[in-house]
């Protein structure tokens, strides 16, 4: 796992959206659990402080069974985790041929800080970069998805949005440039292909699976945190993208099936 350094409150995350199902109703026993971030290097401290910030961010429910204490995914984050799943399984689908864009401004008030924050990752995610401060700009139509954000964290009187297209009479291309880091986006993309690529011939058990696969989907999950699907029109596809997502939709399948065995015999109480 050298190299593989994830949050533990993102890890966790990373395992239930992976292995816990059905997302809406399924629990996992707290020390199995603990058991499992063992696998990746955390304490059984470090990993129970995880647990409960978790829980404190309403991204977690806590229920006790006697003396064993069991966790669940609350509505907030098996929506979070939805919304992962979208934009992850179809990030590269098809070549971007849209023109409408977004933009949004927010003028968000220092004590609303914790909810910009908040804010600002989730737009990263659905594909905005940072024009400048407060202001953010996405190459797809986002006017609903930036609604229901802004609902969710009450912050709508303190923005706006605007839909249009970018003018053909200046180097949109170069404003662009600026915007997202796409010598970054292509580095990372080779980064992944060389990383997993000696991976396909390989047949793992129940542990090697889950420790992999996890890798796996923990680091192609920061995709969509980079690469904007900037249309094919401006800006060339990343070239490694490809590559890549062949490589993920390769892999993940086969892991997951025994990766979600072990997980599930892991944190079994019995």
């Amino acid at each position: 796992m050298s190299g593989f350094e994830p949050a533990p409150q993102d890890l966790v995350l990373t395992l239930l959206g992976s292995y816990l199902r059905p997302r809406e109703t399924a629990e996992v026993w707290s020390g199995g659990l603990v058991r499992v971030l063992g696998e990746f290097g955390f304490s059984a401290g470090a990993a129970r402080v995880a647990l409960n910030r978790l829980v404190s961010r309403d991204l977690l429910a806590r229920t006790r069974d006697g003396r064993h204490v069991h966790y669940a995914l609350t509505a907030r984050s098996v929506a979070v985790l939805a919304e992962g799943d979208r934009r992850i399984f179809t990030l590269g689908s098809a070549p971007r041929e849209e023109t409408t864009w977004t933009v949004l401004w927010h003028w968000i008030p220092e004590e609303r800080k914790l909810a910009r924050t908040r804010l600002v990752r989730r737009l990263r995610f659905l594909g905005f970069g940072p024009v400048q401060d407060g202001t953010w700009l996405a190459p797809h139509d986002r006017e609903q998805e930036v609604a229901k954000l802004l609902a969710e964290h009450e912050v709508s009187e303190y923005a706006g949005v605007l839909l249009g297209r970018p003018a053909t009479s200046l180097d949109f291309a170069e404003l662009v440039s600026r915007v997202w880091d796409l010598a970054e986006l292509a580095e990372r993309y080779r980064g992944f292909v060389a990383t997993f690529g000696p991976h396909r011939a390989s047949l793992r058990d129940g542990r090697e699976a889950l420790l992999l696969c996890t890798r796996l989907v923990h680091t192609f999950r920061d995709f969509p945190f980079f690469d904007p699907e900037l249309p094919v029109a401006l800006v060339p596809a990343p070239p490694h993208r490809a590559a890549a997502l062949a490589l993920f939709h390769e892999l993940y399948p086969v892991l997951a099936e025994r990766a979600g065995r072990y997980f599930d015999s892991a944190t079994s109480t019995r």
